[in-house]
């Protein structure tokens, strides 16, 4: 008589229902929010295959993020209806297992500050991602005991065709997302923000000076203190100094070099005037075609006195080797390869940019062509 106080729905309580569907729905929406950015996936299976020594992986760095992300999807889909339920929690078991395992050593050693659990969309501390990890196990061997009573009416062909459909479709999705920006930009760098650093007269600069005869340690706010004077000079000696930044709002990272170690950053970035920047993280990696088409629409963007930048973090030998081998004659700059993945996830990839503002960016698959060019110089057209 006791199980008559649970609300029942098919047979089952209202609290084993919930966990099942939550399950579902945090296996489904970790996979979508993953396979909307599949390279920044990518990016994460790379991160953990070299700190644990894989490095022999990494080239198919991309092929395991697919398999993750799919595997995900249909694990989600089958919790939410009720697909082949044996084999589905015992494989998010095992799954979460390795994954609670793999975060743990990630939390204690901090290998990778970013496990990208769900992509760009929800960031979680190292720590807070193992914490969800062992809350959801947790629910998982509830799963494990009740599974049982999870039983979809079809038969097992039936069952199998609609994992096989709807994984398929998903495939085709996160497949799109990879040959072609992702539909959503979860990133800083998304078409119509602004990336213009501000409060930077609120910057302040500390020096620390000690006493050549006491051993007296003094800080200062820049440039209050006495250093015209000569006497106070010879008694006191620079020791360091710090800036104080936090109250400067800088929406990136980014630094921008030329070969001498120059920062063209803001000149770059915050250009007045309508400015491409090609990204390249590394020129060895960049596709051939991508290349091809650049040395093919470069020239027509110059026809309209527009500048356009190379951003990369490959060495002089390979810009002026690629420069050469597809005739561009673009000014080449230095960058960090980590923010140059953060900017486009296209290796070429081309950014439109004015007065810091994110005008427009394309996949290699999607570069623009003369009539497109047109109209964003000439129309301010954001269509492609």
């Amino acid at each position: 008589m006791k199980i008559k106080r649970y609300k029942l729905i098919n047979g089952e309580p209202v609290w084993i229902v919930v966990i099942r569907l939550f399950l579902g729905m945090v296996f489904v929406f970790s996979s979508v929010v993953k396979g909307i950015d599949p390279v920044g996936t990518a990016y994460r299976v790379e991160d953990y295959l070299l700190v644990f020594g894989w490095s022999g992986l990494v080239r198919y760095a991309i092929v395991i993020a697919f398999l993750v992300i799919i595997s995900e999807f249909i694990l989600g889909i089958a919790f939410l209806f009720k697909l082949r339920m044996k084999i589905a929690v015992f494989a998010m078991f095992f799954i979460m297992v390795f994954f609670t395992v793999v975060t743990y050593f990630d939390a204690v050693n901090n290998w990778v500050p970013d496990c990208g659990c769900f992509g760009d969309a929800v960031k979680l501390s190292n720590w807070q991602t193992f914490f969800k990890n062992i809350f959801l196990i947790s629910l998982n061997i509830i799963a494990l005991i009740k599974y049982k009573t999870w039983r979809f009416n079809g038969k097992p062909i039936v069952q199998w065709m609609v994992i096989f459909i709807i994984g398929g479709l998903f495939a085709g999705f996160v497949t799109y997302n990879y040959r072609h920006l992702p539909i959503v930009d979860f990133r800083a760098w998304k078409v119509g923000r602004s990336m213009k650093t501000t409060g930077e007269n609120n910057e302040k600069v500390y020096v620390t000076y000690k006493n050549k005869t006491t051993g007296e340690i003094k800080e200062y706010q820049s440039p209050n203190y006495p250093w015209k004077d000569s006497t106070w000079l010879a008694q006191w000696e620079f020791v360091n100094q710090r800036i104080d930044d936090s109250q400067v709002d800088k929406k990136y990272n980014l630094v921008i070099e030329d070969s001498l170690g120059n920062d063209f950053t803001k000149d770059i970035i915050e250009n007045r005037d309508k400015q491409f920047i090609v990204i390249s993280y590394y020129l060895s990696a960049a596709s051939n075609e991508g290349m091809k088409k650049l040395s093919r629409i470069i020239p027509e963007i110059k026809k309209y006195g527009v500048s356009v930048v190379l951003l990369t973090a490959s060495d002089n030998a390979e810009i002026k080797k690629v420069l050469k081998q597809y005739h561009l004659n673009i000014p080449a700059y230095f960058a960090d390869d980590v923010e140059l993945k953060a900017m486009i996830r296209s290796n070429p990839g081309l950014m439109l940019m004015q007065n810091a503002i994110v005008l427009k960016k394309w996949h290699y698959n999607d570069f623009p062509n003369k009539k497109n060019i047109d109209k964003q110089l000439n129309n301010n057209s954001m269509a492609n």
